[in-house]
């Protein structure tokens, strides 16, 4: 695990854009070489595979429109996906190739050759506050951080720090929504769903101190 770091504060919260109309499905710039399978009749099924990562074992699974899932297993798979079927109202099927362009950018990212993941994101799974605080999320750029607080103005709603962790919490997509660079206002980094040495991880591995704003100097 990257050593731990102190860090001189730069800000990293653009100016709250409460009425800026987002397109759920470009969050994310580009287009993932994913391709899920077809059923007969044109009807599209999910696709899934298990990666390897330095912080677990991570189920990724994609639909037509994009990546729909990507979660790091505490649970046995089949549990998961069993779940995760009942809420895409489909059953993922094992299909690596359909998954490689995720986990080709999930590789890139953890050995420090990608800043920005640049794919379709299919966002079905979160609604409401949940998915407008995750999209908010998404502009926390690499390597910089921005408290609960702060993530609520950017989603338009000030004040709700306690719905911004929910929404943290609930991410369908975890590390390309970058729910791990969301801080406590005093700097503390939160628990990551049970997992706190994932986040400090994740934080050391993009250079990013703790609190809010933080951002290594170069050759720290």
């Amino acid at each position: 695990m990257p050593p731990l770091r102190d860090a001189p504060v730069r800000s990293a919260v653009p100016p709250p854009r409460p009425s800026e109309a987002r397109d759920p499905q470009t969050r994310l710039a580009g287009r993932s070489t994913a391709s899920p399978r077809r059923h007969h009749g044109g009807m599209t099924s999910p696709a899934y595979s298990v990666h390897p990562t330095p912080i677990g074992e991570a189920l990724i699974v994609v639909t037509d429109e994009g990546l729909v899932t990507l979660d790091i297993l505490d649970a046995p798979v089949d549990a998961v996906l069993s779940g995760l079927s009942a809420r895409l109202h489909a059953v993922p099927a094992e299909d690596a190739a359909a998954t490689a362009g995720v986990a080709g950018q999930l590789d890139e990212y953890f050995a420090g050759a990608r800043r920005d993941f640049d794919l379709e994101l299919d966002w079905q799974l979160a609604s409401g506050f949940v998915r407008a605080a995750l999209q908010a999320v998404c502009d926390i750029p690499y390597g910089e951080t921005a408290s609960y607080a702060e993530v609520a103005i950017m989603a338009g709603s000030p004040g709700a720090n306690r719905a911004v962790g929910t929404a943290c919490a609930r991410t369908p997509m975890s590390i390309v929504v970058p729910a791990h660079r969301v801080v406590r206002s005093d700097g503390s980094i939160g628990e990551y769903g049970g997992h706190p040495e994932r986040k400090r991880f994740l934080l050391d591995l993009e250079g990013a101190g703790a609190a809010p704003g933080r951002k290594a100097a170069p050759g720290e």
